[in-house]
């Protein structure tokens, strides 16, 4: 299937590793020119000279983060210099620390909803007018599963990511008779280096080792293995494209079927 974003332009946040790269891949694959943004120069770099090795899109880094207070002006600046524009943004961040509901702080909450929440509505209001004028424009937020289905452990991420459910729903209905599509992707259990880290911690709050909490977790997963990131990107990748233009304000899950409700 031609995707039909061959030169189309794409900001994907956090992308210096894992569920992030893996998207910019797949767009790039596709023929799009991807700016990726992360914390870390020398993976960047190196993320850019293998996707660019591959001779479709092109990309470019820029250094970024979500905690900075000057990340929108930086990351709009970059578009406008790096792309010459904007057809296609990916809201990616990374996840909060583990911990239960009733530690929740006003601190942790506070931060990680400027990270989590408010950087990432603000980019996207501040890019909007952009893809308005062209009459073109995707728009893909990066969740989880746990917005279904709280995840143990995982409250701040459960409740942060839940804020932008509501959110993506009712921008999606502002803007579709502007050609601008925008949905979320939501995350199972895909292997990347934040699965091992929580893992990790899960093993450490309950006394058993990592390959116990990992088997214990393969169990409730249908398709009995953890995602690849390929599978996970590929589905970002489709829904950035041209074919995917009647499907907006939309979750899609990417779990194996493990998430239990209808």
């Amino acid at each position: 299937m031609d995707l039909g974003i061959s030169g189309k332009r794409a900001l994907v946040l956090a992308s210096s590793r894992g569920l992030g790269l893996g998207i910019a891949t797949a767009l790039a694959r596709e023929g799009a020119n991807v700016l990726l943004v992360g914390r870390s120069g020398e993976k960047l770099a190196e993320n850019c000279k293998a996707i660019n090795a591959e001779g479709k899109g092109k990309a470019d880094w820029v250094w970024g983060d979500l905690a900075d207070e000057n990340f929108v002006e930086s990351m709009v600046a970059a578009v406008k210099e790096k792309l010459g524009g904007i057809d296609i943004l990916v809201n990616n961040t990374g996840g909060p620390t583990p911990g239960v509901a009733s530690e929740m702080t006003v601190d942790k909450l506070s931060t990680f909803f400027e990270t989590m929440v408010l950087k990432v509505i603000t980019l996207t209001n501040t890019l909007l007018p952009q893809m308005k004028e062209q009459g073109w424009g995707r728009i893909l937020t990066v969740g989880s599963s746990g917005v279904f289905e709280p995840i143990p452990n995982l409250a701040l991420s459960n409740t942060l990511r839940s804020a932008l459910v509501g959110w993506n729903k009712t921008l999606s209905t502002e803007v579709a008779n502007s050609g601008i599509t925008v949905n979320m992707l939501l995350p199972g259990r895909i292997h990347t280096d934040r699965i091992d880290e929580l893992d990790g911690a899960n093993a450490k709050r309950q006394g058993k080792s990592v390959e116990e909490i990992r088997a214990a977790s393969l169990k409730t997963i249908p398709a009995g293995r953890l995602g690849k990131v390929e599978e996970f990107a590929a589905a970002g990748a489709f829904l950035c494209s041209e074919p995917a233009s009647y499907i907006t304000g939309s979750m899609l899950r990417v779990d194996g079927g493990a998430a239990k409700s209808v």
